[in-house]
């Protein structure tokens, strides 16, 4: 099924939102306790939760619980709970480039997500005003960029440990759906010979087992020349090369930045598109209230309200 895309109507209306941080997690073995950012609607109950992982970037805030807002702003003024954690590999942490894992810490990185949703009683502590409000059996994970990666592994994705050969999954049972931004797509031959030395770990990525369901966005412009010799199409490998339920939503005339999704008004967007932003925040909120509430029409009529006009925004496929 393929659907194009025009300019995003309105939502439901938003409501005032509520962000708290850092709640610290404490975190033995980990190289420092685990901070998070928690941002939820003021009011309501059976609040969906969403694990949103930053992406990695040259700036020094956008990548930990700081950035993001656009997303985690919007999902929160519509209804999510929406949970960011500070990986170890952001810049924020200042941490020595020999800690183990450095300097991506793809392992650590799906592990904080489980270990928050191991901790969802002390996080509710620490913000009272969430008590008791939280859905539990709905639960999603989202990431932008290498946090893609780790959003991937949570959904499924398998790949080999460079440094003791063992195939690693990190699946987690209790996410039941994902969106994956500017992911990226399978190892092998499609890498840059730079990342492929660099970062082993890529090499192996196996996105067979990837089985839970989850909208891939990706730009149609979003070359990624550093990491992949296949340009924008690579980061479309986590639909095509995974097992349904998946749809993608390919951006025209996107790039990394996907028009701002990492922060307002940041120097690392190449494409910033308010309106493009606009988009991907409407269909991203739609899909997961549809995927998480199994016959919720919002995914559908996202789909509609953004169909037809003389210069679509992109386009939606589905399997």
């Amino acid at each position: 099924m393929s659907t194009s895309l025009t300019a995003p109507g309105s939502a439901t209306s938003p409501a005032p939102v509520l962000s708290v941080s850092p709640v610290v997690l404490p975190a033995p073995g980990r190289a420092v306790d685990l901070e998070v950012r928690v941002s939820a609607p003021l009011a309501g109950g059976d609040l969906p939760v969403v694990l949103l992982s930053h992406g990695q970037g040259y700036s020094n805030h956008l990548s930990s619980l700081n950035g993001y807002a656009p997303l985690a702003h919007y999902w929160a003024a519509h209804g999510f709970v929406v949970i960011q954690p500070t990986h170890l590999s952001s810049r924020t942490l200042r941490l020595d480039p020999e800690t183990p894992g450095a300097p991506l810490h793809w392992r650590s990185r799906a592990e904080d997500m489980t270990r928050v949703l191991d901790r969802l009683d002390a996080l509710e502590a620490a913000v009272p005003q969430l008590r008791g409000r939280l859905d539990r059996g709905r639960v999603a994970v989202a990431g932008h960029s290498m946090g893609g990666h780790t959003a991937s592994l949570l959904l499924g994705a398998r790949l080999t440990d460079p440094d003791d050969g063992t195939e690693v999954g990190l699946r987690e049972p209790r996410i039941t759906a994902g969106v994956l931004l500017a992911a990226p797509g399978r190892g092998g031959d499609a890498l840059s010979r730079s990342t492929a030395e660099n970062f082993p770990f890529f090499l192996t990525t196996d996105f067979s087992h990837m089985t839970t369901p989850a909208l891939v966005v990706a730009g149609d412009q979003d070359d990624s020349a550093h990491l992949t010799v296949r340009g924008p199409e690579w980061h479309c490998d986590p639909y095509l090369l995974s097992p349904g339920p998946k749809s993608l939503l390919t951006l025209f005339g996107a790039e990394h930045g996907l028009g701002g999704v990492s922060g307002y008004d940041v120097a690392e967007t190449t494409d910033e598109n308010p309106e493009r932003v606009a988009a991907v925040q409407r269909l991203t909120w739609a899909y997961l209230r549809s995927t998480l509430h199994p016959g919720d029409a919002a995914w559908q009529e996202a789909c509609d309200e953004l169909t037809a006009g003389a210069n679509p925004l992109g386009r939606i496929d589905s399997k």
